[in-house]
């Protein structure tokens, strides 16, 4: 008998978990943070060592409790990718069980850079799987990581394979078929899965409303490219701010940085833990390009001497979201001894986070830069999820027998079952809407 556990994920978009128990056995997937309480607690985007009992309270990690009775069977955690939403509990939760952490190179090594920079020990064998691999975490479960295109490197589709069948995880991805870094997903391998016995498919919901294929990589390098190379700005900075996790991003603008002939600096922690860890596993080789600068310190040191000739430079910047302790805002109110000056140019290479804290503190940000008569682009982004029509392939391609919609909200994950309810699927015989603390016998 298999038991599909939604711990967290499944009313909201972040801290995503799902445990699943295969008769006396359990795997974990995914330990994330759930970004908006986190930054409303922190008011970073960084993990910092904080109590776990208070991130529990605000609802900024899984409610485990709901594992209770079945901590001691657990067998795995494993990580899908690197997103925070995804791993960022791993600090706080991992050793609450005994079993190791498994994931892709570049997912275990921000684990490692975050267990560092914050002196976190954690119990837990870390074991390292590449994409297009397996794992046999006992005779009775194999997991199997299948490369799929997302944000951020080296995502997995997770595959728990069970003598009654397979269990496929879809959270996060898009098919995205020219990747700025990277290979196109594993369309071989999710055809094959097709022809096999995919008895559930727990898959992203984010925008099943979206009734499109979501733009390439290579669209949102375009984007950039004009913003960075098609407009007026021979004079002035360039900021360009964006997930510290897209690596394909941040390629993209040292790249158009090196065209411009202008020096390209990276600052803050996150971004520099990333790039790093993306450097370790051998995926870029950012370093002979680029200058990190890490800490407030270092930060306010470079800024000074920038001063003078801030037209020679594009820095790639923390503060996305409009995080109050990011490098972006703390630049706009003057509190790194540099001052933006009119006509320099910010670009947003990404979107707003949809929640409250997000979209206020953004909104906030972006009217004082305006005030500030500063350019401000917006926008200059394609999502690294599946909207409509992707997952309407992505279905079709593994032909489950049940469908799990998960990482969303009510109306998110109504839009996917709206979807497999249009591709023959039955609501409670093979749709299944679950929230978080529910549970799913299949």
């Amino acid at each position: 008998m298999i038991e599909i556990y939604a711990v967290g994920g499944y009313n909201e978009i972040g801290k995503n978990c799902t445990a699943i128990k295969v008769d006396d056995e359990v795997v974990i997937i995914d330990l994330g943070i759930h970004l908006e309480s986190y930054i409303k607690l922190t008011e970073d985007e960084d993990i910092v060592n904080i109590n776990p009992e208070k991130l529990m309270k605000v609802g900024a990690i899984p409610d485990i409790s709901i594992l209770n009775k079945i901590m001691d069977k657990v067998k795995a955690v494993i990580i899908s990718h690197a997103h925070l939403d995804h791993l960022g509990a791993v600090p706080y939760l991992a050793d609450k069980f005994d079993a190791p952490i498994i994931g892709t190179p570049f997912t275990i090594e921000v684990i490692r850079a975050i267990l560092r920079d914050d002196k976190i020990s954690l119990k837990n064998k870390i074991i390292t799987l590449n994409s297009n691999s397996s794992y046999d975490i006992s005779k009775n479960i194999k997991v199997e990581f299948i490369h799929i295109t997302h944000s951020t490197p080296q995502t997995a589709l997770v595959a728990i394979h069970t003598k009654y069948g397979t269990i496929l995880y879809a959270n996060d991805f898009k098919l995205d078929m020219h990747p700025v870094l990277g290979k196109k997903p594993n369309f071989k391998r999710l055809q094959e899965l097709g022809k096999e016995n995919v008895i559930a498919l727990i898959v992203e919901s984010t925008y099943a409303k979206d009734a499109k294929k979501m733009p390439s990589e290579s669209v949102a390098k375009e984007m950039l490219r004009e913003a960075m190379l098609e407009t007026e700005n021979k004079n002035n900075i360039i900021l360009v701010t964006t997930f510290s996790s897209h690596i394909a991003r941040l390629k993209s603008v040292i790249e158009f940085g090196k065209k411009l002939n202008r020096k390209v600096i990276f600052m803050g922690r996150s971004l520099a833990k990333y790039a790093k860890a993306a450097e370790n596993v051998g995926l870029v080789n950012f370093s002979k390009d680029v200058e990190m600068v890490k800490y407030g310190k270092q930060i306010k040191k470079k800024l000074k001497k920038i001063e003078k000739e801030r037209e020679k430079y594009v820095l790639a910047v923390t503060g996305h979201q409009g995080e109050h302790k990011s490098v972006l805002y703390r630049m706009m109110r003057g509190e790194l001894g540099f001052r933006l000056h009119p006509e320099d140019n910010v670009i947003f290479s990404c979107k707003v986070i949809p929640t409250p804290t997000n979209i206020a503190n953004r909104e906030a940000l972006e009217n004082e830069l305006r005030q500030l008569g500063i350019r401000v682009f917006r926008d200059v982004h394609q999502s690294g999820h599946a909207a409509r029509e992707d997952l309407r392939d992505f279905i079709g391609l593994v032909k489950p027998k049940k469908v799990i919609p998960a990482h969303g909200n009510k109306e998110m994950k109504e839009a996917l079952a709206d979807l497999a309810t249009e591709m023959g699927y039955k609501m409670e015989k093979s749709i299944f809407l679950v929230k978080d603390g529910h549970k799913v016998a299949i």
